[in-house]
């Protein structure tokens, strides 16, 4: 029997898919996990791996087209098994601006009588093709996932400034251990987030119909910034992971989100958020939360300031963090604890320390 291939679910909030590009053609031999197809979703461009060994057959849906989760776009015929579905005709015409312009009419799904293709069909994947129209569609959808939350989502805020000077030299010291010479403030972070989330399990919840659900682990999503738009992809058991394997992971997590390699898992089962604007010169900022999550943490820049320290003005490496809360499920006390421990464990990390 031919294996379905369908379009995956790859966020609880997800209805439809879009396939960017399909990385086989009809009639080409695929092996089972290796790439199929580029979807994307509100979060980011995943590419989906083949579900068996044998022939791709009959693409069902053209790139460019939003696609219902669990709806078949395609077939893999086993060894020896006949042609899958045929596709149906196209027009004269479409079959000749296809050819002039490089369109395969196997991956475009006609509207015309019977369900032909025809010319509009293939000009509508040319104009999908330019670039434009996906990266809008990025962006409209980033735009839709964060106005329901901002109208859905009772917002507070609490800001705190913390001493970063033992952070650094914690950083500097990390840095000269093997391994983790590319650590970073927002390593330690995930680090400090994490382990303060333990202390802190109400912040690490969520908010479910009319009630709050407790997370079985600490997964920190990290919102990275690439070419088409922001992904968040996952650390999970952050609060459990050896610092140079934390350090690892987050470097392997933002290569592949540049290099659009993320699997549908990476992005999947975050319950905290951190968002880092430092290293483009940001003192501080709100972020928007990220359902169904209940907060997310924001990181300035580090810059010195002067404060006063037993009667003297001094200079001091200051970091603003900034966390949103959802307050259905975290209220303002509860809120102010948390970012209490975040904040004592920048300013005295040692507990911390591998």
């Amino acid at each position: 029997m031919p294996t379905d291939v369908v379009m995956p679910a790859l966020g609880m909030a997800q209805d439809t898919g879009r396939i960017v590009r399909w990385l086989r053609t009809a009639g080409e031999s695929v092996v089972k996990g290796e790439p199929l197809m580029e979807v994307e979703t509100d979060k980011a461009t995943v590419e989906i791996e083949a579900p068996a060994d044998g022939v791709l057959s009959a693409l069902e849906a053209r790139e460019g087209e939003d696609v219902p989760v669990g709806q078949i776009v395609a077939w893999i015929l086993a060894p020896g098994e006949g042609a899958g579905r045929a596709r149906v005709g196209a027009s004269p015409k479409a079959r000749r601006i296809a050819a002039e312009h490089g369109v395969e009419l196997a991956t475009l799904r006609g509207s015309g009588p019977g369900g032909a293709i025809v010319a509009a069909d293939v000009e509508g994947a040319m104009a999908t093709s330019d670039g434009g129209a996906e990266l809008g569609s990025i962006w409209r959808t980033m735009a839709e996932r964060t106005t329901a939350s901002w109208q859905s989502v009772p917002h507070f805020w609490l800001q705190r400034e913390c001493d970063a000077s033992r952070l650094l030299t914690w950083r500097d010291a990390a840095r000269r251990r093997p391994g983790l010479e590319a650590i970073t403030i927002s390593d330690l972070l995930i680090r400090i987030t994490a382990r303060a989330l333990r202390d802190h399990p109400g912040v690490n919840s969520s908010w479910q119909g009319d009630s709050i659900a407790h997370a079985e682990g600490i997964n920190i999503g990290l919102v990275v910034a690439v070419d088409d738009g922001l992904v968040v992809p996952v650390i999970r058991d952050a609060d459990a992971q050896p610092l140079q394997r934390l350090v690892a992971r987050r470097q392997e997590l933002v290569e592949a989100a540049n290099g659009h390699r993320l699997r549908p898992t990476d992005l999947q089962g975050g319950t905290f958020t951190i968002s880092n604007l430092g290293m483009f010169g940001v003192d501080a900022f709100q972020a928007i939360v990220n359902p169904p999550q209940a907060a997310i943490l924001a990181v300035g820049r580090v810059c010195e300031r002067a404060v006063v320290l037993e009667g003297h003005l001094v200079a001091k490496p200051i970091l603003t963090l900034t966390v949103s809360f959802d307050h259905r499920v975290v209220d303002g006390a509860r809120g102010a604890r948390f970012l209490e421990t975040v904040a004592a464990f920048v300013e005295e990390p040692a507990v911390l320390v591998e």
